[in-house]
């Protein structure tokens, strides 16, 4: 033991519509997070397994009760995650850190307003929406690209195999974290797998972006795909169904609620229109089981 020193972590394991989490206390309990320790506990085969980390810790500033903290499953830290953000308040509320509700969460980008209802569905208040490229960052320079209703689809070659669309028309939207979002006539046969790590790592995102992919069902039901950055395809991203669903409406193929099935489960997003209108999004949040890991020292 004293060649190898370890650390006892405190856990809990938590899932929004099968987007899955490792939830640490960082409030009770000193948590040092670096890449390779995140990367350590998300592996799925020698650590507990998630798509992402969650640490909850103390605010840095006034008008916030705590920070929200994630970190994606290949140890990279990202600004935003809507589905994570519903498994945050309910944590807090199960450890009993707090029982304000609606309670104010600090991410890197600003304030989230989150609120816990009496039905299991938990309403995050996801913040404004960006829909310039640089806002991303997506470098455009040179680019095709044509006006869909009140939104830009802009058209990216792709270095991709024969048989497969190497030209996609991507609507850029910012909700805190970068989407790039098309429409697609079936989610199940979408080559997912294939263009979104192309998408993703593309360099006209010099920060990497999340890929998705949209079939549109009626105005008011869309099915949803997202390769995210950092993580591959989840059963769910909560900001990615944000960005489509927003992305949606202001091509005009949308109404103002939109009922978003993922693989995961239901999702429902809520927007008025405009980059000033926050966007709201309600769904499920469930803990799956607590326990303590070992991280080395050396991590």
């Amino acid at each position: 033991m004293g060649d190898n020193p370890v650390m006892n972590w405190n856990f809990t394991k938590m899932h929004g519509a099968g987007n899955d989490f490792v939830v640490l206390d960082g409030v009770r309990q000193t948590i040092d997070m670096t890449p390779e320790r995140a990367r350590a506990l998300g592996d799925r085969h020698f650590g507990i397994g998630a798509d992402q980390i969650l640490l909850v810790e103390r605010s840095t500033r006034p008008d916030a009760d705590f920070r929200y903290r994630i970190f994606n499953s290949d140890g990279s830290e990202v600004e935003h995650c809507g589905n994570g953000a519903r498994c945050f308040v309910r944590f807090v509320h199960e450890q009993g850190l707090s029982d304000r509700n609606p309670l104010r969460a600090e991410i890197a980008t600003g304030i989230l307003v989150l609120d816990e209802g009496d039905d299991e569905q938990v309403t995050v208040e996801m913040g404004g929406t960006r829909f310039e490229p640089e806002a991303l960052p997506f470098d455009t320079a040179g680019l095709a690209s044509r006006a869909q209703g009140q939104d830009t689809l802009w058209e990216l070659e792709l270095d991709a195999p024969a048989g497969v669309a190497r030209t996609v028309a991507l609507s850029a939207v910012a909700i805190s974290n970068p989407h790039a979002v098309q429409v697609v006539d079936d989610v199940d046969t979408a080559p997912v797998s294939v263009l979104g790590p192309l998408i993703e790592t593309h360099p006209r995102f010099p920060r990497r972006v999340n890929a998705g992919f949209m079939q549109v069902v009626d105005r008011n039901n869309i099915r949803l795909r997202v390769f995210e950055r950092g993580a591959g395809e989840t059963l769910a991203c909560g900001t990615g169904a944000c960005a489509a669903v927003v992305a949606g409406i202001q091509q005009g193929l949308l109404d103002a609620r939109v009922d978003v099935q993922t693989r995961g489960g239901l999702l429902t997003i809520a927007w008025e229109g405009g980059a000033q209108d926050h966007v709201f999004m309600t769904g499920p949040a469930t803990t799956v089981f607590e326990g303590q890991i070992e991280i080395p020292d050396a991590l």
